[in-house]
């Protein structure tokens, strides 16, 4: 027997993996794999150093997802904090409050998706988000963005148009439109619904701030007006 493999032998004794045995003594993985292939006392080994790895890739998965959670944690803070520094400021601006009003009844309530979207058949309505969205919020442009839900028996090019010049969206940014087939395809909407959105979760953070605020300011100044 090589004199590498008996000190092989003692360090796999020792509970050592093929990686470190390897290392230490020169020995290619493929010889240990060969020279302990059938040993019983070698598998068991084997099979606890793999259930220890596996606890402990678990256990690191756990500290690097708690660790994300929390950075992820205090940016939304961070945000939701740098809102509550906008309102008093903002609250002074009738666009502003004409926004956040028609977010509050027509907008996506749903913070997960980080979409800030309203839909509404109204032009003037997402104009006033638009310029909501471009001009209190500081979006950009490009960022932006609309979809169409329209009824089979419309048509797409003029409905564009119309929403297009209505709510100063330019139509290469209007995406895939949807169509509605169902059992009585007659038109029902002169123009279809229009959704207006653009994708930011800070946005969305301070939306929810604002909206908030917004509520306890017209609660705490109505209070005791019959």
């Amino acid at each position: 027997m090589r004199n590498d493999q008996h000190l092989a032998i003692k360090l796999r004794k020792q509970n050592k993996s093929y990686n470190k045995i390897s290392k230490e003594l020169g020995v290619p993985k493929s010889t240990l794999v060969y020279w302990f292939r059938n040993k019983n006392w070698s598998q068991k080994i084997k099979k606890e150093l793999t259930r220890k790895s596996l606890y402990i890739a678990k256990k690191r998965l756990r500290l690097i997802n708690k660790e994300r959670k929390e950075k992820w944690e205090k940016w939304r803070e961070e945000h939701r904090q740098r809102a509550r520094k906008e309102f008093p400021r903002l609250k002074k601006n009738p666009l502003f409050l004409a926004g956040l009003i028609l977010y509050w009844g027509e907008g996506d309530s749903k913070i997960e998706n980080s979409l800030v979207r309203l839909s509404n058949t109204d032009p003037m309505m997402i104009k006033i988000i638009f310029l909501f969205l471009k001009n209190v919020c500081r979006i950009p442009e490009e960022k932006i963005k609309a979809t169409l839900i329209l009824y089979p028996d419309l048509d797409e090019n003029k409905c564009k148009d119309l929403w297009s010049k209505t709510s100063e969206i330019p139509k290469n940014r209007f995406y895939k439109t949807q169509f509605i087939y169902g059992r009585h395809p007659t038109r029902r909407l002169s123009y279809g619904i229009c959704n207006i959105y653009v994708a930011s979760r800070e946005l969305k953070e301070k939306i929810f701030v604002w909206l908030k605020l917004y509520q306890q300011e017209l609660i705490k100044t109505s209070a005791g007006v019959v």
